[in-house]
C-alpha cells in the first residue's frame, strides 16, 4: 500500500519540477522530468528495503528513503545555474552548470540501479523505467559534454561510490538514502573541484574565499576518517590517544592543509585569513556582534543543562527551546547578507570546520571535553540523530550558509540577481530561519488541524508562509540591492511550495528546504 504522505511530498517535488522547467525549458528538462518519474517508482522499492532490512547498509529508520527529492536537487540546482550564467554571457559557468546537472543525475541514477538491483524478485517494469531515464540521460549527456567534462563526471561518481561504501559503513543510521546522495554527491564534488583546481593552479586565477571553503570541507572530512581507522585499534577515550589526536590534528593542519591552501591562493593563508577578517571596520563590529551571539547560544546550552540538573535527568528540551537557535541563526546571517556576504561566506566556512572538529571530539571522546559534550548536547537530541553522530546544528548551519556559497557570484555582475534571483543568498534565512522555525512554534502551541498522515498543521504551515512574505518585505526595506522587478507572484509560489514540503517531508528539513527555494528563486 503507498504510503499516503510520501504521495503528496513527491507531487510537490514534481510540481517544483514542473515549474521550474515552465520557465528553462531545454534538452536537459527531459532528462530531469525523466529521472523524477524513475525516482518516484525506485523510491519505493527503497522504502520496501528499509522496512524489511534488505538494504545493503544501515540507514535511518525514522523516515522514508527520500529519494525523489534528493534525486532532483543538484539536477535542478545545475540547471537553473546554468540559464542564469548563460544570460549573462558567462561560458565557463555555463558549462559547470551542465557539468553540476549532469553530475547530479548520474549519481541519482546510479542510487536507483543500486536499489533495483538489489530487490527480489525484480522489479520488471521500475527497471524498464529506470533503463528508458538512463538512456535519455546518458543520450543527452553524449551529445551535450565534451570529453573532458564526462571524465570529470565519471570522476564524481567513482569518489561518490568509494566515499558512500567507506562513510555509510561507518555511521550507521546517520543517514537516509536521500540524505547520503545529498551530502556524499556533494562532497564527492567538492573534493573533485579541489583535486582539478589543485592541478591546474594558474596564479591570480580564482577566488581565495572559494579555495578556502574547498580546503575546509575536504580537510576536515579527511582528518574524520583519518582518526575512524586509527581508533579501530587504539581506545580514543584515554589520554594518550587525546595527546595523539591534538598532535596529529595541529599536524594535518599545519603540514598538509595549510600548504594546501597556499599552493592554491598564493599566499601564507593565515595572514590572508586575518588580513581578511579585519580588512573594515565594518567586518570588525560583524565580529564583535558574532562573538556576543555564539557567547549566547553557548549559554543557553548551559542553562537548559542546568535546568536539568535540577528537575530530572530524561529532561528533554522542549521544540521551542531548540528553536532558539533558529532565531540567533538569523540574527547572525541578516547582518551579514545585508552589509559583507563575502565576510559570512568564510566566517560561515569556519563555523563548519569548528561544528566539526567538536563533533570528532565528542564522537571519538576526546579528553578533556569529550565527554562533557556528550552530556551537553544529549539534551537537544531528537528522532533525526539515531546515528552515532548529532547533526542536525551541522545541517542548520548548511541550510542557512549553502544559499550563500552557491550563489553565482560570477554570473551576477552586480553582486545581485534580478527578480526572484536576488533573494537566493536569504533562501536559508526565509525557509529554515523563518519558515521552519515559525511553523513549528505556531503549530505545536496552537495548530489543531493537522495535514493527513503527518504530525504537522496546516495553521503552522499557513504562519510560516505569512512569516516568509513578511520577512521578504523586511528585506526589501532594509537592503538595497535586492530588486524584484515584479515577481511577487513567483515568490508567493515558491515560498508556499517549500512550505508544503516542509509540513510532508521526512527528511532533514534544515539540509533539503534551503536547496529548493534557491532553485525556485533562481528559475
Amino acid at each position: 500500500m503507498l504510503n499516503k504522505p510520501v504521495l503528496v511530498e513527491s507531487v510537490i517535488v514534481f510540481i517544483i519540477v514542473l515549474f521550474v522547467h515552465a520557465v528553462v525549458w531545454d534538452r536537459y528538462s527531459w532528462c530531469a522530468v525523466a529521472l523524477a518519474v524513475q525516482a518516484f517508482y525506485v523510491q519505493f522499492k527503497w522504502d520496501r528495503l528499509l522496512q524489511l532490512g534488505g538494504a545493503v547498509f544501515q540507514f535511518r529508520t525514522a523516515a522514508n528513503s527520500g529519494l525523489l527529492p534528493a534525486s532532483m536537487v543538484i539536477p535542478l540546482l545545475g540547471i537553473v545555474m546554468k540559464e542564469r550564467c548563460k544570460s549573462a554571457g558567462i561560458v565557463y559557468f555555463e558549462r559547470f552548470g551542465i557539468v553540476v546537472a549532469s553530475t547530479g543525475m548520474l549519481v541519482a541514477l546510479f542510487l536507483s540501479v543500486i536499489a533495483v538491483g538489489v530487490t527480489k524478485p525484480v522489479p520488471t517494469n521500475t527497471c524498464i523505467l529506470t533503463g528508458v531515464a538512463g538512456s535519455i540521460i546518458i543520450y543527452t549527456m553524449k551529445h551535450s559534454l565534451t570529453v573532458s567534462e564526462v571524465i570529470e563526471v565519471l570522476e564524481v561518481l567513482l569518489i561518490f561510490v568509494y566515499l558512500s561504501m567507506i562513510l555509510l559503513y561507518l555511521l550507521p543510521r546517520c543517514f537516509t538514502p536521500g540524505e547520503a546522495l545529498l551530502v556524499l554527491g556533494g562532497i564527492s564534488f567538492v573534493l573533485n573541484q579541489l583535486i582539478k583546481r589543485s592541478l591546474n593552479v594558474i596564479e591570480g586565477r580564482g577566488d581565495p574565499i572559494d579555495f578556502f571553503l574547498l580546503v575546509a570541507v575536504v580537510g576536515v572530512v579527511l582528518l574524520g576518517l583519518f582518526f575512524t581507522v586509527l581508533f579501530i585499534f587504539m581506545d580514543s577515550g584515554t589520554w594518550i590517544s587525546s595527546m595523539f589526536f591534538h598532535m596529529m590534528t595541529a599536524v594535518l593542519g599545519l603540514g598538509v592543509i595549510m600548504p594546501w591552501l597556499y599552493r592554491l591562493i598564493q599566499r601564507n593563508p593565515l595572514f590572508w585569513l586575518l588580513q581578511f577578517l579585519f580588512q573594515t571596520q565594518t567586518r570588525a563590529y560583524l565580529l564583535v556582534y558574532w562573538t556576543f551571539l555564539a557567547a549566547s547560544a553557548c549559554g543557553v546550552v548551559f542553562y537548559q543543562n542546568a535546568k536539568r540538573s535540577s528537575e530530572s535527568k530524561k529532561h528533554q528540551a522542549s521544540t521551542i527551546t531548540r528553536k532558539y537557535f533558529h532565531f540567533i541563526v538569523v540574527a547572525t546571517y541578516v547582518p551579514g547578507l545585508i552589509y559583507d556576504r563575502q565576510l559570512l561566506y568564510v566566517a560561515a566556512v569556519l563555523c563548519l570546520a569548528v561544528f566539526i572538529f567538536l563533533e570528532y571530539i565528542r564522537y571519538f571522546r576526546i579528553k578533556p571535553f569529550g565527554q562533557t559534550l556528550r552530556h551537553l548536547l544529549s539534551l537537544f537530541l531528537d528522532e533525526r540523530d539515531s546515528g552515532p553522530l548529532i547533526l542536525t546544528h551541522i545541517y542548520l548551519l548548511l541550510g542557512m550558509s549553502l544559499p550563500v556559497w552557491l550563489f553565482p557570484r560570477s554570473c551576477a555582475p552586480k553582486g545581485t540577481l534580478s527578480g526572484a534571483g536576488a533573494l537566493v543568498p536569504y533562501s536559508g534565512v526565509l525557509a529554515v530561519g523563518v519558515g521552519d522555525t515559525i511553523a513549528s512554534v505556531f503549530g505545536s502551541t496552537m495548530g489543531e488541524i493537522k495535514w493527513p498522515g503527518t504530525k504537522k498543521t496546516f495553521e503552522g504551515t499557513m504562519t510560516a508562509i505569512f512569516a516568509q512574505i513578511i520577512a521578504v518585505a523586511l528585506i526589501l526595506i532594509f537592503d538595497s540591492s535586492v530588486n524584484l522587478n515584479s515577481s511577487y507572484a513567483w515568490i508567493l509560489a515558491s515560498v508556499s511550495l517549500v512550505s508544503l514540503l516542509e509540513a510532508y517531508t521526512t527528511q532533514i528539513d534544515n539540509l533539503l528546504l534551503p536547496l529548493y527555494l534557491q532553485i525556485m528563486f533562481m528559475a
